[in-house]
């Protein structure tokens, strides 16, 4: 199994001076960073080979795994128009995404328990995957994920009135392909690049994977396992004083 964690982003929303924006994966919370955190439960969870994708300040993240010595040491692959969009940044990706095996996709900017991580990496064979947490707050910013008799139907911030689904949530930010869904994502991925749709969320390729209905994709439910995704100011205050206090000592220790 291998790891796409997605780094490429300013994130321009947290709204920090210039001359202090680092990329979010740098961000600290109990004494490690959020890249150094993912890198751990991966390594916890067995899965050793990581690709990076990156973008704004790369050098940093790259200072960061030299200093760290990590081993073995993630693979780099950069996009410098990051400014466009998550699409683009997967686009950058596609041959790790191509290779074979299965793939996890994953949000740098997350803080989580590391049973969120078990969740997708614990399933038995080939998969595709979508994490749901049942309780979130609604509004216009988190991604919603409907589900109908166990299948899921949508996956968008705005759903159409009128959708008819069984279940709602938030998706967290994290999915499992196996070789035949990570193949049909990047071919999706690669005709929004090609029809000039590279400004737009990732997000919108899973989706449109899922309502082809070409590959047979599950849901894990992660209801009550603290995490958070960090996009504005206060996010990085809940995820310090809310979040990072419930989440369960990592595997190989802080």
């Amino acid at each position: 199994m291998r790891a796409i964690i997605l780094a490429a982003g300013r994130g321009v929303r947290l709204q920090l001076p210039e001359d202090s924006q680092v990329p979010k994966c740098l961000l600290r919370f109990g004494g490690l960073t959020l890249l150094e955190r993912h890198l751990r439960m991966l390594k916890s969870a067995g899965v050793s080979e990581v690709v990076l994708a990156l973008g704004f300040r790369h050098e940093l993240v790259e200072w960061e795994l030299d200093n760290w010595g990590w081993d073995p040491r993630p693979e780099i692959v950069l996009n410098m128009n990051f400014e466009l969009g998550s699409v683009l940044t997967v686009h950058t990706v596609a041959d790790a995404m191509t290779r074979g095996g299965d793939i996890l996709l994953m949000d740098a900017d997350v803080l989580y328990d590391e049973r969120i991580l078990r969740a997708l990496v614990e399933g038995d064979g080939p998969l595709n995957q979508l994490l749901i947490d049942r309780d979130f707050e609604a509004g216009d910013e988190p991604v919603k994920l409907c589900v109908r008799r166990g299948i899921p139907i949508e996956l968008r911030k705005q759903v159409a009135a009128g959708l008819e689904f069984d279940t709602i949530g938030e998706s967290v930010g994290f999915f499992r392909f196996d070789e035949a869904g990570a193949r049909r994502l990047a071919d999706l991925v690669a005709g929004y690049v090609d029809s000039g749709r590279a400004h737009m969320p990732h997000e919108e390729a899973v989706r449109d994977l899922i309502q082809e209905r070409s590959q047979r994709l599950e849901i894990a439910d992660v209801t009550g396992w603290p995490w958070i995704e960090i996009d504005f100011p206060n996010d990085v205050l809940r995820a310090a004083q809310e979040v990072l206090p419930q989440l369960e000592p990592l595997s190989g220790g802080d």
